[in-house]
């Protein structure tokens, strides 16, 4: 995405007129989630001003800070911990756009994570995970993608360092012992990974009225 994040974050990248953060923002606030945390490494200052304590999306908004280099999913998650707390909570990634509810704001006992599947983007043939019956495993005769949603829990990291290290192995794990749940997303999903992405995302967003509403 450079030369557009060399001076801004990819979550305050503007898409449909307004930060792609807000997106996630608003739909967690109507689903009737307060608290969440963000993890800022890259323009941090940039992203701490545009948050501030969150009221403007009808939040409470903590801040996590990774350093000056991310921490990768895995290690980022890992050092928010202290801040999420002790039940199970979502991750969102700040770099894809989803059309979603976030209804489901717990998991099955037993389970570390609860995945949102999305059909394989032309960037991602081979897929992820795979998808039967609401359980997900490594592999399976229609893989899917993940699409950077999900339901974890904070058991999924223990015996963790704080470090740089992927989510995905952590998963991987999971999955293979059956302790990871999934759902197909149905609604418009968009990894806003290269110009060309953002630009279609922008074309959606400027001539559909699909679009999510404005934070409050």
């Amino acid at each position: 995405m450079r030369p557009l994040t060399d001076a801004v974050p990819k979550p305050l990248i503007k898409v449909g007129g307004r930060p792609l953060i807000d997106y996630h923002l608003a739909a967690l606030a109507n689903a009737g989630i307060r608290d969440v945390v963000v993890n800022v490494a890259w323009q941090k200052a940039q992203l701490r001003e545009h948050l501030g304590d969150g009221s403007t999306f009808g939040l409470q908004c903590d801040i996590s800070d990774e350093g000056d280099a991310a921490l990768e999913t895995g290690g980022g998650v890992f050092r928010a911990l202290p801040k999420l707390g002790s039940r199970p909570f979502w991750l969102v990634n700040g770099d894809v756009y989803a059309e979603y509810g976030f209804e489901q704001q717990t998991l099955m006992a037993g389970r570390l994570a609860h995945l949102l599947l999305v059909p394989n983007p032309a960037h991602n043939r081979a897929g992820d995970f795979a998808l039967t019956g609401g359980e997900v495993s490594n592999q399976g005769a229609a893989m899917l993608t993940y699409s950077g949603l999900a339901i974890l829990h904070p058991e999924l990291f223990a015996g963790c360092k704080d470090g740089v290290f992927p989510l995905a192995p952590l998963l991987r794990k999971a999955a293979d012992d059956g302790r990871v749940s999934g759902e197909l997303l149905n609604g418009y999903w968009c990894d806003v990974g290269t110009p060309e992405r953002l630009a279609a995302l922008n074309d959606r967003l400027q001539h559909h009225d699909s679009a999510r509403p404005t934070p409050s």
